[in-house]
């Protein structure tokens, strides 16, 4: 048996794909804000698969996405005025740049979005615009054998799509350069402030603890009467190594994050000393400390830094942190002593 269909009933099939604004609204808004202070932010993601800017046809661009959110927004807030289509593939919620880097934005996932949307049935031309800081993750070629989409690797700021569209797909060198100032450092601060809020918990537990030793034995008295430097240089050596290093990070001379960090918690120890009486021996010992905490924790901003290589990161944690264990360590013995002198 044979059934007849009504053509016009038919509907293209770029009908049954969502639309996305290139507005972004409040909870865009208010839901970046949350994942900067590390507020859901493993789950700040949207479905794979493929939308459309705009009224796309046959002959529109086709960009390609992570999906975690904030990347895709980016990237739809520079779309305005244009008609075109994102693909979105599952890099599990991470960012372009670490996706890449973990080969979940790569060759193999852009493949099998190509083949399971479609996308050659509903784009006459065969090519597909990466974003640059997901050029690790992509072996072009292959793409292009297996997929037949040709890779065009688009420019490093979403904001220049437009002018690179313009110029006929082609980047000017300030496109392709990464920059990393003051204000993208800063973004980063509050999620690494708020990755180690239970570590810094602990370390103060532990100094407030080791506050309240004396020559007769333990005392909470003693932990009011002395605990506010131990606790203040442990803070003080966090948002050295969290906040300071990275918003100074091109103005301090040493190369590894391990050392900026070591400066800035040194800094850091010195300042607070003006405020507080205490004996050599205790200052030694919460400096040693602070170097030792804002060391290490400045070393967590060497995956966020544009700065670093996996290999030069694995280099500088060999030896540094045997260091800030040893400074932490001595720190400690030497806080204990001065306890009971």
């Amino acid at each position: 048996m044979i059934q007849q269909v009504n053509i016009q009933n038919l509907r293209p099939l770029s009908y049954y794909i969502p639309t996305v604004s290139t507005t972004l609204e409040f909870k865009d808004y208010l839901g970046a804000a949350k994942v900067r202070w590390d507020i859901g932010r493993n789950n700040y993601s949207v479905k794979p698969g493929l939308y459309k800017v705009g009224k796309p046809n046959s002959e529109s661009d086709v960009f390609v996405s992570a999906n975690y959110k904030l990347s895709f927004d980016t990237l739809r807030k520079n779309l305005t005025s244009l008609n075109a289509w994102i693909l979105v593939i599952d890099t599990k919620g991470v960012n372009v740049w670490c996706a890449a880097g973990k080969k979940t934005f790569g060759t193999e996932n852009i493949i099998r979005s190509i083949k399971g949307t479609s996308l050659d049935q509903i784009v006459k031309h065969r090519k597909i615009i990466v974003p640059q800081l997901g050029a690790p993750g992509v072996a072009a070629h292959e793409v292009k054998e297996r997929s037949g989409f040709r890779v065009i690797y688009g420019p490093v700021r979403a904001c220049d799509i437009k002018p690179f569209i313009e110029a006929g797909y082609k980047a000017t060198p300030a496109m392709r350069k990464v920059n990393f100032p003051i204000k993208e450092r800063a973004k980063l601060i509050p999620v690494d402030f708020m990755y180690g809020k239970y570590k810094l918990m602990i370390a103060i537990g532990i100094i407030l603890i080791l506050s309240g030793i004396d020559k007769t034995g333990f005392s909470f008295s003693r932990i009011i009467e002395t605990g506010a430097f131990p606790v203040c240089s442990v803070l003080g050596a966090y948002i050295a190594g969290i906040v300071i290093t990275p918003l100074m990070l091109p103005y301090t001379p040493p190369r590894a994050f391990a050392l900026k960090g070591a400066i800035w918690g040194a800094i850091s120890i010195l300042v607070l000393r003006q405020f507080f009486h205490l004996s050599n021996l205790e200052f030694i010992a919460t400096g040693l400390i602070s170097i030792s905490i804002a060391s290490f924790t400045a070393m967590n901003f060497t995956g966020s830094s544009t700065y670093t290589s996996l290999s030069g990161v694995k280099k500088e944690m060999k030896w540094s942190i045997p260091f800030q264990i040893a400074f932490a360590a001595i720190g400690i013995i030497l806080f204990i002593t001065s306890k009971l002198v």
